[in-house]
């Protein structure tokens, strides 16, 4: 959304935008965590996702709310579990609460945040991650770490889900990020075309069993683009026209006629995606939505 002089203009497209997803029976509600416009910085309208994410909680009423991701990076741990305690409490528990190592090295700069090396960003996650379920479980969460520390921190209330509020670890990293998904982990999320999606499904797999995890106990997610269209033609000239990044994820994508999409669909399902997160462009047209649900949601 282009910036206007009444952004309160942007934000009640957003509202309308959540509702209609809701009404239509759509299961969740997934926002990012950017600070500017992607790829590149713009003059564009960005809305903070947190505080986003609190308001469109309240002008919905049954789909589940979520950040795809939230950058780690970008607030302390500790803070961050009070916010999402805030959140579920005033969803009536609906949030699920997705979070990352962070990868955008010019927004970290731009916004004044140091920008470390990927291991030791995927370090950060680690203590992150303890540091939430702490908040969550404990009645004084208390964590020593090399990176963050709490002391006897309380966290009040912690929140409407038990045992706590469900984690989406974002990242498809065999050697740590999925690790940390197999450790601490309610969900993935990661991109890849079917051949892709099997080998990283039998790698955090492998990941549970050595930490004593039930594989099955974490939901397997993933983010598509989507441009349905009458004809395949038409879908992928929607797509080539309307996706900001190119067309170098249209093997990951759902692009093209209701059938076409379908045979997508399955042939992701039975690579082991359980759910997917649809980025429909232009995001602001909700007959992209009413589309989509008449065709694969009426049943």
């Amino acid at each position: 959304m282009r910036a206007t002089k009444d952004s309160t203009e942007a934000y009640e497209m957003l509202t309308h935008i959540a509702q209609t997803a809701d009404e239509l029976g759509f299961s969740s509600l997934w926002l990012i965590d950017h600070l500017a416009t992607l790829p590149q910085a713009s003059q564009e309208v960005a809305f903070e996702a947190w505080t986003s994410t609190a308001a469109l909680a309240r002008d919905t009423r049954r789909i589940r709310v979520g950040q795809l991701v939230t950058c780690n990076g970008f607030r302390n741990p500790a803070l961050l579990a009070k916010m999402a305690s805030t959140v579920d409490v005033l969803s009536h528990g609906r949030l699920t609460f997705g979070i990352g190592a962070g990868w955008t090295e010019w927004e970290y700069r731009a916004y004044g945040y140091e920008y470390p090396d990927a291991p030791t960003r995927l370090r950060h996650l680690r203590e992150a991650l303890q540091v939430l379920l702490a908040m969550w479980t404990q009645e004084e969460a208390a964590f020593e770490g090399k990176y963050y520390q709490v002391h006897g921190a309380i966290n009040q209330p912690k929140g409407v889900q038990k045992p706590h509020i469900p984690l989406l670890i974002g990242g498809g990293g065999e050697q740590v990020t999925l690790k940390l998904v197999a450790q601490y982990g309610n969900a993935c999320n990661f991109r890849g075309d079917p051949a892709t999606l099997r080998r990283k499904y039998e790698v955090l797999k492998h990941h549970c069993e050595t930490v004593g995890r039930v594989y099955e106990s974490i939901q397997r997610t993933m983010m598509v683009p989507c441009s349905l269209a009458e004809t395949d033609e038409q879908a992928q000239a929607q797509f080539a026209e309307l996706f900001p990044f190119g067309d170098s994820r249209t093997r990951e994508g759902l692009i093209g006629s209701p059938t076409t999409v379908r045979r997508q669909i399955a042939e992701l399902e039975a690579a082991g995606v359980q759910e997917l997160m649809l980025g429909f462009f232009p995001r602001s047209d909700p007959e992209q939505l009413r589309r989509f649900a008449r065709e694969f949601l009426a049943s």
